[in-house]
């Protein structure tokens, strides 16, 4: 086999796939170019998703003409010259293969102009080849756009996501650089509208309130730490706000956005026994160390860090963590230095004359209230004098399955003649059903007594109707009292906009709100429309809807089925009086399979009369 040297454009396609795995990657290198050049303001501009169209523009220290052209070769880059230089790196790009990576797959016009040059320079590149360089009119700073990525690669192209995928990964590529500058202005436009308009921030929380929202920074508090080894800064989230979902998680080690799930278990360990298993805080957690003790050259797209003395920030970064949740503990205690809250009343010198004077002076001692028989009436008759007795005789019928004989409190209910027809026709035999703990419901079989278990019945009922609506687009909603605007981050926003005919056929009723809020105007029959359930709900619908639901056609509506149908059997309301439980068990009677749900766990079970005889 005979060996040889590849082409230049072919060896930039290959470095391309590391480099440039979709259009986030571009906007990822570009936007960290026009940090390292000094801007002041970047704003990236994005048409269907990338595919057609990005463009990064910055106010930057732009580019020579030659420079203009030689950036683009491979390797090419202004940042290091020595391979002591790769000890000590500060900037984020230094490879020099971004540009050239681009160039390879996608059709690049670069327009760029110093602040001393009277004109600037506009050169083209498409699939690696230089296709022109002539004068223009510009602004000072550099102008990128990139259009038609992967338009030579159609296999990679066939294998991008719809465009709201695209384009949730391109907000969170936005969203990582944009909060290692606060100082920097930043914008986001997606086929003409403007996603995220970020002016320079007085300080992090500021930035990190304007990007994610207000919910998100009312659940964070400080941390910070100053070590020989590492300084630690940022925020992580109080305990009781932890979500299922996973977001807003971030490392930065100086001003670098970096993955580490051994740091992530660090942060983990400390919220070890003070947050439920299955939930994640947010954080946004910033480290700076001397650039000599870490490793930033050993992935392509630099988002993965090697540290000399892991181990060491490893524990550093767990204590404090451990310290700022320790202090904020008590969060939600009266804060007496704000001088905003409300000083508590003082009892004045003339309180005595507000006492009322229709206060009991004398009392009975021998008065039992609790005390309901015939001879403690005739004794609180006796002892209250100018008041005539109460004289009733309606009765209440009390269920046959009570443990024990109860008091007839009927006689002291003073009831209007025509109370009993509001109930009269929802009448049910008592002893037909008993709940027990609002966990079972209990039921005489004709070979012993059945139990039920509440929580898989309801979940099996769900699964039918859920399963039916999203085969044939038939579904309940129930409107919520007040529509429920909820914010959520606009990457959240279009998990919403992407799967909306999904929840639309389970019978949800969202709208998108802004850019970073939905508005939840109906759930499904069966879900809890109260406020404060409806955000936990859609807290949990964001971890089903984020899951990949690649599958077999029919396959994916079982899926997502079973997972709502879980949902809703989590947060259903308790069973609490036995006209409930009845109807509960006639729609679950009802159901295909109403002895195990979908999952195969198992719903009812029959304890046999001979079961119950052993017992005695």
């Amino acid at each position: 086999m005979e060996l040889r040297i590849l082409p230049g454009n072919i060896a930039n396609m290959i470095a391309a796939g590391e480099v440039v795995q979709r259009p986030a990657s571009a906007i990822k290198e570009l936007m960290e170019n026009s940090v390292d050049a000094g801007a002041t303001q970047i704003s990236v501009i994005i048409t269907d998703a990338g595919r057609t169209l990005m463009q990064v523009i910055d106010d930057g220290c732009g580019m020579t003409p030659d420079d203009a052209v030689l950036c683009f070769e491979r390797h090419a880059t202004s940042k290091i010259a020595t391979a002591e230089d790769l000890d000590s790196i500060t900037t984020f790009g230094f490879r020099g293969e971004a540009l050239a990576s681009i160039a390879a797959v996608a059709e690049v016009t670069l327009r760029t102009r110093r602040p001393e040059d009277e004109v600037g320079v506009e050169v083209t590149f498409a699939a690696s080849e230089h296709t022109g360089t002539r004068e223009t009119a510009a602004p000072s700073g550099t102008s990128i756009s990139v259009r038609n990525l992967f338009y030579n690669v159609p296999a990679r192209r066939k294998f991008l996501k719809s465009d709201n995928v695209e384009f949730r990964h391109i907000v969170e590529e936005f969203t990582r650089v944009a909060l290692t500058r606060p100082d920097i202005s930043f914008s986001l436009s997606h086929n003409g509208k403007d996603i995220y308009v970020l002016r320079p921030a007085k300080s992090l929380k500021f930035r990190i309130l304007d990007l994610l929202g207000s919910n998100v920074v009312g659940d964070i508090v400080d941390i910070h730490t100053d070590t020989s080894v590492v300084s630690i800064n940022g925020y992580v989230g109080r305990p009781d706000k932890a979500r299922k979902t996973l977001g807003n998680q971030f490392l930065f080690v100086n001003g670098r956005y970096f993955r580490s799930p051994y740091m992530h278990k660090a942060v983990m360990k400390a919220y070890e026994d003070i947050i439920p298993d299955g939930v994640t805080p947010s954080y946004f957690i910033y480290m700076d160390v001397d650039p000599h003790s870490i490793d930033v050259n050993i992935h392509p797209t630099k988002t993965e860090i090697k540290f000399e003395d892991d181990s060491v920030i490893f524990q550093i970064l767990y204590a404090c963590v451990r310290e700022s949740i320790g202090r904020f503990a008590l969060a939600d205690r009266l804060d007496f230095d704000n001088p905003e809250v409300k000083e508590l009343p003082t009892l004045g010198k003339k309180f005595d004359e507000y006492i009322p004077d229709t206060v009991p002076t004398t009392a009975d001692p021998e008065f039992n209230p609790f005390d309901f028989s015939a001879g403690a009436s005739s004794s609180t008759e006796s002892h209250t004098p100018g008041h005539s007795p109460v004289i009733l005789d309606r009765q209440v019928e009390y269920p046959s399955h009570d443990v024990s004989p109860s008091p007839d409190y009927s006689r002291f209910i003073d009831r209007r003649d025509d109370y009993g027809r509001l109930f009269e026709d929802k009448t049910l035999p008592s002893s037909q059903v008993m709940i027990l703990q609002s966990r079972y419901i209990i039921a005489q079989s004709r070979s012993g007594l059945m139990l039920i278990n509440i929580r898989r019945a309801h979940e099996r009922i769900l699964f039918d109707r859920f399963l039916r609506a999203l085969s044939k687009n038939t579904h309940i909603s129930q409107t919520t009292l007040f529509p429920e605007q909820i914010e959520v981050g606009a990457s959240n926003r279009l998990i919403f906009e992407e799967h909306n005919d999904l929840l639309t056929s389970l019978g949800f009723d969202i709208a998108p709100f802004g850019n970073d809020t939905i508005v939840v105007n109906a759930v499904p029959e069966g879900f809890s429309a109260e406020g404060g359930k409806v955000r936990t709900l859609i807290s949990d619908i964001l971890l089903i809807l984020s899951e990949d639901h690649t599958s077999l056609p029919g396959m994916i509506e079982a899926s997502m089925a079973e997972k709502f149908a879980f949902l809703g059997a989590s947060g259903a309301t308790c069973i609490n009086n036995t006209i409930d439980a009845q109807r509960l068990m006639d729609t679950l009677m009802s159901s295909s399979n109403p002895e195990y749900t979908n999952s195969g766990k198992k719903i009812i079970t029959i304890l046999p009369i001979e079961e119950i005889d052993k017992k005695f």
